[in-house]
């Protein structure tokens, strides 16, 4: 190491400072310098000084550990959790610089953290011991008589298939079994007829309250939970463990793109501010460079983020004219406009409404699919085709990538068979994954599995009894 632990003190005072002058407003921090060995266990458990066990821990750490030990993947220079105070580990190789650099980034990832309305329902506070809670809660089911590590396993491998299968936008709230039934019998009521007199009624049948789900539910895990007659409590209890960490980490999946940006807008003011000596600051500019690269092929969610949020600034710093007529905006106002949008917006809303046709030129981004051995460009960023490049993105960041999948009756055809309905969107599933992921949910409810969506343009259903799958033409 280039540096002391006394060294980071006094640099992390400074970066405090600024933070608190460009208006940030963070958790406390802690941070714990870490050796790459203890960065990739870190990195398998998802930063959790505490978290259960499973084989896919240990899974996600040897891939990782493989690709850095023969050079094709390098480690994060920083990660940090969502947690009140937020606790933040260091690479101890790093450099002074390079510590520096991370620990402004760390900044305003916390800030994020705290302000953003995604993350309001993950009690920060409680984090680091709701996730010890979980693991102890795992361990002891492990070593109980009778229940023990192969049959944990087999539900923990079931629920994390199917954990991202629920809501996505948990700010939206969930209406109760009661509200449900007035919504749907207010729907079945024929609407008023001024001529009811000369017309002829049609025979009216009351809607049938007792249907199970009331309307299509999005959170199949929690309704196999709720519903799934041959669970016992300890099972349950698993899946709940799985369905509440799966809602911690859902909002940074959902805000990857934002969050970066953001974190890498304030490293960057932060750091010009601090006046570093000049080995320094041409150190910075190469690492900062290097974190803000365009990748080939991809997108680099920090480059993305940074430079929407630079634009943004731009845009309502400095409105052309029309903007001044048409939305009244006076000029002056970046950085206010920058902290409403960290603070009310997601990836999907931030692209949808702030990813400009200019921005996109400007950043060269184009669409491309790959054929046979090739990739091949389809769209690039010109008049015609730059919403379609826009469009693309939306379909693909957070969780927009995943099908969404709907209970829709936990008694078709008068069975306790469970039919679900995926929302096609246009993208086929891939038959390989259907299959796994049927054959985890049948187990976890018990009974034959229906589902209904399309392949080559027509419905079908793909159907899983715990022995056999089945791909059937719907009729």
């Amino acid at each position: 190491m280039n540096y002391t632990i006394e060294e980071l003190q006094l640099w992390d005072e400074r970066i405090l400072e600024k933070v608190v002058e460009f208006g940030l407003d963070p958790f406390l921090l802690h941070f714990e310098i870490c050796d790459h060995y203890q960065m990739l266990g870190f990195l398998a458990y998802s930063g959790m000084p505490s978290r259960y066990p499973h084989w896919s821990f240990g899974k996600a750490y040897e891939r990782q550990k493989t690709l850095y030990d023969y050079g094709i993947s390098g480690l994060p220079y920083e990660m940090v959790i969502n947690s009140d105070p937020s606790l933040a580990y260091l690479m101890r190789d790093n450099s002074l610089l390079l510590q520096i650099l991370t620990m402004a980034h760390v900044y305003g990832h916390s800030d994020f953290f705290k302000n953003n309305f995604s993350f309001r329902h993950t009690r920060p506070e409680l984090t680091i011991e709701r996730f010890k809670s979980h693991a102890e809660r795992i361990r002891n089911y492990i070593e109980a008589p009778g229940i023990g590590e192969d049959r944990v396993a087999r539900i923990l491998d079931a629920a994390h298939a199917l954990a991202f299968q629920g809501r996505r936008n948990l700010e939206i709230r969930k209406l109760s079994l009661e509200e449900q039934k007035d919504r749907v019998w207010e729907a079945a009521q024929e609407p008023y007829d001024p001529y009811q007199n000369i017309h002829v009624r049609r025979e009216w049948h009351p809607p049938d309250l007792d249907r199970l789900p009331l309307e299509p539910d999005e959170d199949l895990l929690l309704f196999i939970r709720d519903y799934a007659h041959q669970l016992a409590p300890w099972e349950k209890d698993l899946i709940t463990i799985v369905q509440e960490e799966t809602e911690y980490f859902l909002p940074q999946m959902e805000t990857k793109i934002m969050n970066e940006g953001w974190a890498s807008i304030w490293h960057k003011r932060i750091l010009d501010s601090l006046d570093l000596p000049q080995n320094l600051f041409m150190e910075f500019m190469v690492r900062h460079n290097q974190v803000l690269r365009p990748m080939e092929g991809q997108i680099n969610p920090y480059y993305l983020g940074y430079k929407m949020f630079e634009n943004i600034e731009e845009r309502w710093n400095n409105p052309t004219p029309e903007e001044r007529r048409e939305y009244g905006r006076p000029g002056g106002e970046g950085l206010a406009k920058m902290f409403q949008v960290r603070e009310v917006d997601r990836d999907v809303s931030f692209i949808r409404q702030y990813l400009t046709e200019e921005l996109i030129r400007e950043m060269d981004l184009f669409q491309h699919e790959k054929r046979g051995t090739d990739r091949i460009v389809t769209q690039v960023a010109d008049e015609e085709n730059w919403t379609k490049i826009k469009e693309t993105l939306l379909k693909n960041v957070g969780t927009a990538g995943l099908p969404v999948i709907k209970v829709v009756d936990a008694y078709y055809q008068g069975r306790r068979t469970l039919f679900l309905q995926h929302d096609f969107d246009g993208r086929e599933l891939e038959l390989e994954y259907a299959e796994k992921t049927l054959r985890y949910v049948q187990h976890l409810w018990g009974n034959e599995v229906v589902l209904e969506t399309f392949l080559d343009d027509k419905r079908h259903h793909l159907v899983h009894d715990g022995s056999q799958f089945k791909t059937l033409r719907a009729i």
